[in-house]
């Protein structure tokens, strides 16, 4: 049977661990109320609870770090439109908020390609991250995604590298590099854009060039996609 939302508030406040969320709040992990309970632990209480929109939607409405990681989790990519993803990212109020959520739930969503397009066009900081994050996941879990449909990408990173806000630099970087360790294709062009970040008046794109060619050109990744090229 499905856990009630206060059910799940009542099992929060007895695992709260004020210790564990003054250590989180000192790495950006921030929010109205922080409960400090682990990633583990939510996706053990997300397991308990199972599947549910409307159970989501109410854990949800309570801003708390804890109620909306696991209302990502206990939603279904199947019942979420268009319609909740602008609500929910429009609450975003922390780095990890907005990347639990799209990890867990947007993008498995239809809609991903379109919102990672979407995002980076947007000038709130942790919607516009979103936008890099779906980016990065979309390279990481579709596999049927095209080189094509990846490459269209980055021109928007190019264009959004100069962004100095942390939290949307930082996903611009992780779109890059996961697009240019997808094979050896993607690789030389994301290694040309970062060659070209180089050489941009910003620092924000400069940092992103050096900090994405570091490991794009690394010996690790090059020998990972010439092992992974070679068995095609």
């Amino acid at each position: 049977m499905t856990l009630t939302f206060e059910a799940i508030h009542r099992r929060l406040q007895e695992q709260r661990d004020p210790a564990a969320a003054a250590g989180m709040a000192r790495y950006a992990i921030t929010g109205p109320e922080l409960f400090g309970i682990s990633l583990p632990a939510l996706r053990t209480l997300a397991r308990e609870a199972g599947r549910d929109h409307d159970l989501a939607a109410q854990l949800w409405a309570w801003p708390s770090r804890e109620t909306r990681i696991l209302a990502s989790m206990i939603d279904h990519w199947k019942w979420v439109d268009d319609a909740q993803m602008e609500a929910w990212a429009a609450d975003f109020d922390s780095w990890e908020v907005c990347d639990q959520t799209c990890s867990n739930l947007f993008a498995h969503t239809p809609f991903v390609y379109e919102k990672a397009v979407a995002g980076s066009n947007r000038r709130e900081e942790f919607v516009k991250r979103a936008g890099f994050v779906l980016m990065a996941e979309l390279t990481r879990r579709d596999r049927r995604t095209t080189d094509e449909t990846l490459a269209a990408f980055f021109p928007v990173i190019e264009r959004e590298a100069a962004d100095e806000r942390n939290f949307v630099k930082k996903a611009v970087n992780w779109a890059l590099r996961d697009i240019g360790k997808r094979n050896l294709t993607l690789n030389a062009q994301a290694i040309a854009v970062a060659e070209r970040l180089i050489t941009q008046p910003s620092r924000s794109a400069r940092w992103n060039g050096r900090d994405a060619l570091r490991e794009l050109t690394g010996d690790k990744i090059q020998a990972r996609l010439r092992q992974s090229n070679s068995t095609q």
